[in-house]
Order: C-alpha cells, then structure tokens, then sequence
C-alpha cells in the first residue's frame, strides 16, 4: 500500500509541470481585457505608469499603440460589464467619454494627454481607421442582400428620414432653437449612421465646410449620437414586446410574410470562398481601401463631396458590379474585421481625449435637446412602422430596422437588434445604417453646401 502511494505521489510530481503550464495557458486565454490577455495587458499598464513617472512617454507609434490599447480597452471593458447597459452599446461609450471626462477634472496624467492628442493630430490615424471600416464593412456585405435591401426598404427608410426630420424640427422650433444648429447639428447627426460612418464623416464635412475646428464639431455631435442611439435601443425593446402580444404583426426576423422574405435570400454568388485569404490578399485590401479613400480626395477637389462620402459611394459601386475579385473581398473583409476588433477602442479613446470637450458634452444634454432626440427616432421608428404595414411587409420588423437608422453604427445595429430579438436582420440593419446613413450624410453636406454658396 505504501508503495502504491508512493507511485501515486510520483505521477502527480511528474504531471504537475504540465497542470501548471495549462493553468498559465488558460490565464492566457480566458482572462482578456477587451483583446488584450491579461498578463499583457498588466505589462502594458506598468510601462504606461513607468513612462509618466519617468516623463518619457513619447508619442512615436509604438509607445501609443500600448498606450491607446491599455486605456481604449479598459475603459470598453468597464462599459460592458456594466449591469443592464452594458449589453447596449456602454462599451463605446464609456471609451469616449470617460477620458473625455478624465481629461477635463484633471484625473488623467498630462503626460498621457500630450502625448496621445500629438499622435492623434500628427499621425492623421482617423483617416487610415476611417478608410478601412467604411470599404470593409460596405465590401462585407451580401451583395444580393444589398440588391433587395434598395428595393424593399428604401420606402419605410425614406419615409422615415423625411417624417423624422420634420418632426424633430418642429419639435426643436416649437423649443425656439436655432433652425440651422438644429438641423445641421441636432437632426441630421442622428440619422447619420453613427460615429465611424455617420459623426466622423459629417464633422470633417463641417470642418471644411464652415471653416471650424473638426473636434468642436465632433463635440456637438457625439452625444447626439449616442443618446438617439439610447433611444432606439429601447424602442426596440419595446417593440419586441409588442410582437410577442400581437404575433401578427411580426415575422420574427422575417420581413415579409410570404416564402419570398429577404431573412432567407440566397446566398451572394460573389461571397470569397470559405478557405482563409492569403496574407498578400489582405495586403492588398488595406491598399485597396487606401486608395478609395485617395479617390475620394480627388472627388472633394472636383465637386466638395468630403473624401470619406466619396469613397463610400464608390465602395457600393464596385460591390454592385462586382468590381473586385473573391480573393481581394476576402481580403478587405479581414482588414475590416481587424479594425472593428482590434483598433475601435483605442480609437474612441484618442477621439476622447484628444477631440472630445467634456464641457461641450454636459452643455448639450438639455431637456431641449432629448425632446428634439426622442421624438425624431420614435416618429421616424412610427413611420417605419406604418409604412412597412401599408405595403404588406411585417411592421414590427421593418420599425426594428427602422431603429437602426438612429444607432450607434455596427455596435449600434448590435445592441439594437439584441433588445429586439431579431438578429435575423442584420443585413438590413446593415442596409439602414451605412446606406441609409451615407444618404443623409451626403444630402447634409451638399444641403450645407447649397445654403452657404
């Protein structure tokens, strides 16, 4: 027996090394901030501090990819263990807001403030993120989803925009608020698809339009954003729960009522095959968004449409002739999904620190302000509604849809759908968002462009 015990104690010593190596293992794969293991991301925080005491955090690429993503990812994994909220968009928020907030009570080390504001000016990194998210995402989609997506909801999404506009200017005009700040500023942003495609893009319009600094522009517009973003969420909510009373009134992700619904389209003849694109394919999608982007200056100096617009659009044209090739789309996509993953946070961070005025933020949620928000999304979302039950499509779904109109981009659509239970229609969602919100980005800059001539 003694023996036996012996030779139990000796495969247990003789196994620990491989238990404690998978448990190392596991601290690295289970345990993330944001997509950050944790033993790096303690190491980054560490350099971080040393660098601020040692006053040597400079602002060169590589000291500011660590920095960005030690803060960009803790401030968005803070966001989303939030309790209730953190499933609706928190994570974005909290990375822009709260060094925003950090940055104006003094609570963030001024070395960090220098140096990320310096690499943010400087480096023009908004640009590069900017390009490869608007010609990924738009290259991601289903080409025949995109197709059907015009011809089924333009109607409810037009309709949509047009009541959703009126009623938030007669709102806001019925406050005694400024016509063009509360167009141009106020409405227009909340319909404009976001931060990425939508608040980004339109603020850049503004900058060059209006001759003004592009972050006060940003400022004004960000928390508009954000709170008709809030807004859709839960009107999504609710909407889910009126489904679920009157059934009839819902395909429960489908769209429409018969065999034909757009939920169950066929799939895209031009999608990239299954197997993972080759290292040069994603080479040469970055470059091709690069060069979109490049186009689309070319665009500006021709007729003023802003750079971002132009190469949006021409990033739809070539998906609706199939411009490029299986390898190259696959190749985007990857570019795409590298940003949005590894790249939004850090981002949002800079944007706070560096463009977000946390004074502009708390003089722009007014009483005034949410009731020119909430009754632009409610009546855009009630019209979607009508509009979708008049021309025989389920109304529940296409108001779901028509609350992406008001999101908050992709994590937007996300969060919105998620409070809906339909997450069947994320392509149409797709479709509303950056579609929808390029229309009304383009129609604001050239509005602006008209009234200023």
């Amino acid at each position: 027996m003694k023996d036996d015990m012996s030779d139990v104690r000796r495969v247990d010593k003789a196994h620990r090394p491989d238990l404690l190596k998978n448990k190392w293992q596991r601290i690295w794969h289970d345990y993330k901030v944001g997509v950050i293991p944790l033993p790096l991301f303690i190491l980054a925080g560490g350099l971080v501090v040393l660098n601020c005491v040692n006053d040597t955090l400079s602002s060169d690429i590589v000291v500011m990819v660590v920095t960005l993503a030690f803060f960009g990812f803790a401030c968005g994994e803070f966001g989303r263990r939030l309790p209730l909220v953190g499933k609706m968009g928190a994570a974005a928020i909290c990375a822009t807001f709260i060094p925003s907030a950090l940055v104006y009570y003094g609570l963030l080390p001024q070395a960090v403030v220098a140096s990320v504001s310096t690499f943010y000016h400087d480096s023009n990194i908004l640009y590069l993120y900017i390009c490869c998210i608007i010609v990924g995402s738009t290259l991601s989609m289903n080409r025949t989803t995109l197709i059907q997506g015009f011809l089924r909801i333009f109607i409810p999404m037009l309709c949509g925009e047009v009541v959703g506009m009126l009623t938030g200017m007669a709102v806001g005009l019925a406050l005694g608020m400024d016509p063009f700040h509360l167009f141009f500023f106020l409405v227009l942003p909340i319909m404009a698809g976001g931060i990425g495609e939508g608040a980004i893009p339109l603020s850049i319009g503004y900058a060059l339009l209006l001759n003004q600094d592009q972050a006060d522009a940003l400022g004004h517009m960000l928390p508009i954003v954000m709170l008709g973003s809030l807004t859709a969420i839960i009107l999504a909510g609710i909407l889910n729960q009126l489904g679920k009373r009157f059934p009839h009134l819902t395909g429960e992700g489908a769209l429409m009522p018969d065999s034909m619904s757009l939920s169950n389209s066929s799939p895209d003849l031009s999608a990239p095959p299954s197997a993972k694109p080759e290292l040069a394919s994603i080479a040469a999608g970055a470059l091709l968004a690069m060069l979109l982007y490049m186009v689309g200056v070319e665009i500006y100096r021709v007729c003023g449409l802003p750079a971002p617009v132009g190469m949006l659009f021409l990033a739809i044209a070539l998906k609706l002739i199939n411009g490029i090739s299986p390898s190259l789309l696959a190749g985007s996509q990857v570019v795409y999904k590298f940003f949005q993953t590894a790249v939004t946070y850090p981002i949002l961070f800079a944007v706070g620190v560096a463009m977000t005025s946390w004074q502009a933020l708390e003089e722009a949620l007014t009483l005034a302000n949410l009731l020119v928000i909430v009754s632009t999304v409610l009546s855009l979302v009630i019209t979607g509604f009508l509009v979708g039950k008049k021309i025989g499509m389920h109304p529940i779904d296409v108001a779901i849809i028509s609350c992406c109109q008001s999101g908050q981009g992709g994590t937007g659509d996300v969060a919105i759908l998620s409070a809906g239970e339909r997450m069947a229609l994320m392509p149409f969602a797709q479709v509303a968002t950056r579609v929808g919100g390029a229309l009304s980005v383009s129609l604001a800059l050239l509005a602006l462009n008209t009234v200023l001539a």
